[in-house]
């Protein structure tokens, strides 16, 4: 059993965005030679997440208007006494989740014929991490 652990930065312009992960993950499955095992792609931020989902622009739209309608901007959160304004971009990230485990097989991701990795940023236009971990054989 052996491990190989990346960072990729994440630094976008816009307060919200999607970034397609798949060929950076794919790059790191490789480089860590592991032939069999699982790779784990986690969010370092509570104002981001990683998800699994179709790469079709439309599809994108309607999930970003699926996160404002059940978590919508707002002054008025209890978060925001704190001096923040983010917290919509905290409570997005708890409806798609932190991280996602993919299997790894014959040394590369086993993604289903349409899956795609991406992150989705909720509170940009600043520095942040994603952690790529494989682990396996």
């Amino acid at each position: 059993m052996r491990s190989h652990t990346a960072y990729l930065w994440m630094h976008t312009p816009e307060r919200r965005a999607i970034v397609h992960l798949t060929p950076q993950v794919r790059e790191e499955v490789r480089k860590s030679g592991i032939q069999e095992g699982l790779c784990l792609v986690s969010s370092m931020h509570l104002t981001a997440s990683v998800i699994i989902q179709d790469n079709e622009r439309g599809l994108h739209e309607d999930l970003w208007k699926w996160l404002e309608a059940l978590a919508p901007y707002r002054r008025d959160y209890h978060h925001h006494r704190t001096g923040e304004d983010n917290a919509d971009a905290h409570l997005k990230n708890l409806l798609t989740h932190l991280q996602v485990v993919v299997p790894v097989t014959r040394g590369d991701l086993d993604l289903g014929p349409w899956q795609e990795i991406f992150y989705l940023e909720f509170d940009g236009q600043r520095r942040k991490r994603v952690v790529i971990k494989v682990i396996g054989l």
